[in-house]
């Protein structure tokens, strides 16, 4: 099984920390400052990445797509042609954008949508290709994008086993063995019960790579539980605000929950802990006085043989165990024992 994944100075997968990514896709709205804002947020909340997408409407739809109908409320008329020509990021800022997420401590990557993307991001090294559900059937892409030699992180909403496995050899055709798969449901927002968490149980062991979660549901409870689940890889939609106008705006998150979103995830993180069962050094005190054990429920004079009347069951927790209850009565005291005396071994 290939465990890890180097993207930039992190290593993805397994007993590694979460890689998060802060998918800022089309809210920068075409405007540079935003699009630093955007970076500038991410950072703030702590995130390990920011992702932009980077597509041209003429290359991407047929002017003759009909409208999807979850962009109906909030694009009313337009065509699904003109709506991304309003939101497709200027070639020109990839240099810049990348720069400036260096500057600022936070990597920076993209999803291609045609070979001039793969080949404009090459130039401005990004350390992976994040490849869109959509894309996944452009097997000549992917393979193109793929013999970049950098990670693929290839998210698989709409895909049935099958899709998957067409893809991976596309991928592995170019000597490219650096794979994450993510689970993904293509819905803008994807409603909870769409999710489907346990399928990153299937991806990992049908194809025996690390998995993770591109989400779009509404909030951030989906992705925390799936870091419990044992994602490796969050990528959440985020924006300055709902408020904006765009078709990505509506689903994403806002900045407070971003940063609530990283904290929680690394708090899930930390609580996971050891699979091995037994009392950690902290808990000591607890179990010394917290714990129950066998007291004197009398007076027991010494040369007494202990009745079971005698006896009691309480805190704390540092005299015989309960479970010898048995083996102690019919003993003799070889002390005076007072009532409430933490009986132990030495003194039958």
């Amino acid at each position: 099984m290939k465990e890890k994944v180097k993207i930039g100075n992190r290593w993805v997968g397994q007993n590694e920390p979460t890689f998060i990514i802060a998918e800022a896709g089309a809210n920068h709205d075409r405007k540079l400052s935003q699009a630093k804002q955007l970076i500038d947020v991410a950072v703030a909340a702590e995130a390990d990445a920011v992702k932009f997408q980077v597509y041209s409407a003429e290359t991407l739809y047929s002017r003759k797509t009909p409208r999807f109908s979850y962009l109906k409320e909030t694009e009313g008329d337009k065509s699904t042609f003109d709506i991304l020509k309003d939101v497709e990021i200027p070639r020109e800022w990839l240099g810049e954008l990348a720069e400036y997420c260096h500057g600022k401590g936070i990597i920076f990557i993209a999803t291609p949508f045609d070979y001039e993307a793969v080949d404009q991001l090459d130039a401005v090294g990004v350390p992976a290709y994040k490849w869109a559900s959509f894309e996944i059937v452009d097997l000549p892409l992917l393979k193109y994008a793929a013999a970049k030699s950098r990670p693929m992180l290839l998210a698989t909403g709409m895909c049935n086993l099958d899709d998957i496995r067409d893809a991976l050899d596309a991928i592995h055709a170019v000597g490219n063995e650096d794979i994450i798969l993510l689970q993904c449901t293509s819905l803008y927002p994807t409603r909870i019960s769409q999710v489907n968490l346990r399928m990153m149980d299937t991806l990992k062991e049908t194809f025996h790579l690390p998995v993770g979660l591109s989400d779009h549901s509404l909030g951030t409870t989906v992705p925390v539980a799936a870091v419990a689940r044992g994602a490796c890889v969050i990528e959440k939609h985020y924006t300055l605000s709902r408020k904006l106008k765009g078709p990505d705006h509506p689903f994403a998150i806002e900045p407070d929950e971003l940063k609530q979103m990283v904290k929680a995830i690394r708090d899930v993180e930390a609580s996971l802990g050891s699979p091995v069962k037994q009392m950690i050094p902290e808990e000591a005190e607890m179990a010394r006085l917290g714990r129950r054990s066998i007291i004197a429920k009398v007076d027991i004079p010494k040369g007494t043989k202990i009745s079971a009347d005698m006896l009691i069951i309480k805190r704390p927790g540092y005299g015989i165990r309960p479970k010898f209850l048995d083996e102690v009565i019919g003993r003799v005291a070889k002390q005076h024992i007072e009532k409430d005396d933490i009986i132990t071994w030495e003194m039958v």
